[in-house]
């Protein structure tokens, strides 16, 4: 099947091209301050609620005929940002959007470090659906390790080999992972092949971008997480750097068989082009606590301030954007949703 065209090649007189990536920093910023204003407050809901409701409110004006392929879940469970909802004003270019307005809900619900805001978006019909699988077994590093990344590998033989590649000891090397029970065997073998670990609550999207981080401590991501945000953090790889493997992880044999039904192969080994296969990639995340990525939001006499990470894989361009948010004006403009 032939690979979409870019963005830019199908919609050369209206697509909004590399300033697409600047409207979706609006969008994860607004997300972002909505759900800051719940950081430690313990309820984990209104605080994803919040961001979700600022994140529909500012994609209604962005330049796109968007359907969300990774969204909140389906209708019937999330009023907005369900998974098939049409976003943006319905211009050019036709794309399809991923989605987490709070990515670590109960991580800004105690106040813990490294909760995003995410949004990915490329090319109508390049997305991966996951279906009924919910989860994925995921390896994630830098371009330097890419052809190390092998989840058919014991996995303390990779951190040896990563060791070997980057000229240092295994004692040197750092593993992030989600703090799960499914992962005290393979957590038992990493230590015992001499290499850390960094355990995190949630937050694999950001475990992910710290793991192909040129600026980061850490060597590899490893682990079974979700599957959306195995499609999101696919696309933050496509256009940082660095690569990532993954493969479908059925919870139990009801949702195996369902997976096999849907006609998806649980064996492949999926990449980041096979999890989103757009050519004209858009990524954007919005920091809401301070984490090893992203600053969070800061309030400073009156104002916020927030820290993103906006990039696109057609240039390879990465941005840092610092922003200075009015708040009264923001609470004007908006309606109290957000500032």
């Amino acid at each position: 099947m032939a690979q979409p065209e870019s963005i830019l090649n199908r919609h050369t007189d209206t697509a909004p091209d590399r300033n697409l990536a600047l409207e979706l920093v609006r969008v994860t910023e607004a997300a972002a301050l909505a759900a800051a204003r719940w950081v430690g407050h313990g309820d984990k809901i209104a605080a994803d609620q919040a961001a979700v409701d600022a994140m529909r409110f500012v994609l209604d004006s962005v330049p796109m005929d968007g359907t969300v392929v990774i969204g909140e879940g389906e209708k019937d469970e999330a009023p907005m940002l369900y998974n098939g909802e049409r976003i943006g004003d319905g211009s050019a270019p036709e794309v399809d959007i991923a989605v987490d307005p709070l990515e670590g809900t109960t991580l800004t619900a105690k106040g813990f470090p490294s909760a995003l805001s995410v949004i990915a978006l490329s090319e109508r019909n390049t997305m991966f659906d996951p279906g009924p699988c919910v989860y994925m077994e995921k390896l994630a590093g830098t371009d330097e390790i890419a052809d190390l990344l092998d989840l058919d590998r014991p996995i303390g033989e990779t951190v040896k080999l990563i060791a070997e590649r980057k000229s240092k000891t295994v004692s040197d090397v750092l593993v992030i992972m989600l703090d799960r029970p499914r992962h005290e065997e393979q957590a038992k073998l990493i230590r015992e092949a001499g290499a850390r670990i960094r355990f995190i609550t949630d937050g694999d999207v950001s475990g992910a971008l710290m793991a192909v981080s040129e600026r980061s401590p850490i060597d590899l991501l490893w682990g079974v997480g979700g599957t959306p945000e195995g499609v999101i953090s696919a696309a933050a790889i496509h256009c940082m750097g660095g690569r990532m493997v993954s493969r479908l992880w059925p919870r139990n044999d009801e949702e195996r068989s369902a997976a096999i039904d849907a006609g998806y192969d649980l064996d492949q080994v999926l990449t980041q082009h096979d999890l989103v296969k757009g050519d004209d990639v858009f990524f954007a995340a919005t920091g809401v606590t301070d984490g090893d990525m992203l600053q969070g939001v800061r309030y400073p006499r009156g104002k916020a301030t927030t820290e993103s990470l906006v990039m696109r894989s057609r240039s390879g361009t990465v941005r840092r954007v610092l922003a200075t948010h009015n708040r009264a004006k923001l609470r004007e403009i908006t309606g109290a949703r957000y500032g």
